[in-house]
């Protein structure tokens, strides 16, 4: 048989080479092309240009943290191409939905690979961060655009708990956290369960509010979701900021000059305004320049260059951030980054999510963030305390900062400034605008069935002096502790030719430098001032 074979091929040697030089060419040919083809499909430029739904997306990737991450990456996976051929194949549904307008804006996501199959094949889970100092730049809507900074310190944590870590931020990842959602965003979670991943025991909380029962979570239990990195950067890589962000950022870096009256707040009048296309909002923001020239006349006429600069910088933010035709902006896709705008955290820390037994999903700032402190004109520069000390039992307690407004008394001083308690003028501790200014409106502080659910105040027997309503002999407050040898201490930096605050108080004549400890403590405390 082999014989006849190579008698058969020497006879007709020519025909065979010809063919198999053929199918060799049109192999090679196939399999560049298909590599090409796969190739192209698989580049950024072809997932965010050749479909008319994508610019959104497009357009606020590459102003992300991933711009240099490919889309696949995300979408597909980094896997092998056997596995990821048959997953691309079933997305040409997406072509066939963009070509038949099989669609609803605004658009969102349906289904996406798993954080652990996509975010962890970069960022380990298991990596422990330290705490990083944050420093939040906002204006205010007056005529000088003020300038305040809130500066808190961010415990990213995470780590793994076998080592003494998995604490912070990332502790979510060390440890299994299910919740249900009753919306396709996820905005609404009435129900979570945590499971200890060593002895497997399981804490289940319910929303106070909510009419979720343990027999409607039984019900649904394939409907529960493992929490994972997305369930917080969400828009990590498409974001859509929101105006007030946007602008703040725009005067932080100069983009938008704060010299010019009123313009912050004209900024984020226009980026939240509806407009039915990027013409009509550019045609908005060109009306600032006849405004400035009306109102302004004599600074319009030293400062053009800078008025046009920013009305060119308010029309770029609203066509990067804002898409009318497809319905697209930061109201309609929210980022669970955070607390104010959006839910975010407060979608389970919201105070309000009890168990059982009694636990509640702490709503504390300093879970995940020390106490924001604000400085700004006119106040003093903030301290943060890293690693709180003595921190009384009450503090602990899951439910500390639904009770604290209701049960102040005199040992509070004992570790905060106290001045104006409740206030937002940044005075003391107490009077936190970071705090007291915002309205927040996903925390459940004033949750009927929170109320209900709290014990009640106690009531202040004889004995416990509350502390009056501070008057103006009262220090505001003490910028920072004080070493034990506290009067060296103040000399080196509050001496008249020192650095400042140096307060009328503290005139020479009227408060002699040496008297330093006589109202000023170890801690800040406030005390008044003698006579």
């Amino acid at each position: 048989m082999i014989r006849e074979l190579f008698i058969w091929l020497r006879q007709r040697w020519k025909g065979v080479f010809v063919v198999t030089l053929i199918l060799m060419v049109s192999g090679a040919a196939v399999f560049t092309a298909g590599v090409t083809v796969w190739e192209y499909t698989n580049s950024t430029a072809f997932c965010g240009t050749t479909c008319h739904t994508m610019p959104p997306e497009y357009v606020a990737y590459q102003q992300s943290p991933h711009a240099r991450v490919p889309c696949v990456d995300c979408h597909l996976g980094q896997e092998s191409v056997l596995r990821a051929i048959p997953r691309k194949a079933m997305e040409i549904r997406h072509v066939v939905y963009a070509l038949t307008q099989d669609y609803e804006v605004p658009i969102y996501v349906r289904s996406l690979r798993p954080a652990r199959e996509t975010c962890e094949k970069c960022h380990n889970p298991d990596k422990f961060s330290y705490d990083t100092v944050k420093t939040i730049r906002r204006f205010e809507n007056d005529m000088e655009n003020t300038e305040k900074r809130i500066i808190l310190s961010m415990k990213t944590g995470g780590g793994s708990k076998r080592e003494g870590l998995g604490k912070g931020i990332h502790w979510h990842i060390e440890n299994q956290v299910w919740y249900l959602a009753t919306d396709k965003l996820r905005q609404e979670i009435p129900y979570v369960r945590q499971v200890d991943p060593e002895s497997g025991e399981m804490v289940e909380y319910f929303d106070l509010e909510s009419d979720i029962t343990p027999e409607y979570v039984a019900q649904h239990e394939d409907q529960l979701r493992l929490m994972d990195c997305i369930d917080c950067h969400n828009r990590v890589s498409h974001q859509f900021k929101h105006p007030e962000r946007l602008v703040d950022e725009a005067l932080a870096k100069g983009l938008i000059d704060r010299r010019i009256p009123f313009i912050r707040a004209w900024a984020v009048s226009i980026l939240k305004d509806q407009f039915e296309s990027h013409e009509e909002a550019a045609a908005k923001a060109e009306s600032l320049d006849a405004w400035y020239q009306r109102n302004y006349p004599e600074f319009y006429q030293e400062n053009q260059a800078l008025i046009r600069e920013a009305i060119e910088e308010i029309k770029q933010l609203y066509q990067e951030s804002i898409f009318p035709e497809m319905e697209v902006g930061w109201a309609t896709h929210p980022d669970n980054l955070g607390h104010k705008e959006f839910p975010g955290c407060f979608r389970c820390h919201d105070g309000k999510h009890t168990s059982p037994q009694g636990q509640t999903i702490r709503l504390e700032c300093n879970i995940c963030h020390t106490i924001p402190r604000v400085t700004g004109p006119g106040l003093p520069s903030p301290v943060l305390v890293l690693e709180p000390k003595n921190e009384p039992e009450s503090h602990k307690d899951s439910n500390w900062l639904a009770r604290h407004r209701d049960e102040f008394d005199q040992t509070c001083v004992g570790c905060h400034s106290t001045y104006n308690r409740g206030g937002a003028d940044d005075s003391s501790f107490c009077a936190n605008s970071a705090c007291h200014g915002v309205q927040w409106k996903w925390a459940g502080l004033d949750a009927p069935g929170l109320r209900a659910y709290l014990p009640p105040p106690p009531e202040q027997g004889e004995g416990v002096e509350l502390e009056p309503e501070a008057p103006p002999s009262f220090v505001p407050r003490i910028p920072h502790p004080l070493s034990e040898d506290r009067i060296g201490q103040c000399l080196t930096c509050h001496g008249p030719d020192g650095l400042k605050p140096y307060t009328p108080f503290h005139e020479e004549e009227q408060f002699p430098l040496e008297a330093c400890t006589e109202c000023h403590e170890m801690a800040p405390v406030l005390h008044e001032i003698p006579d």
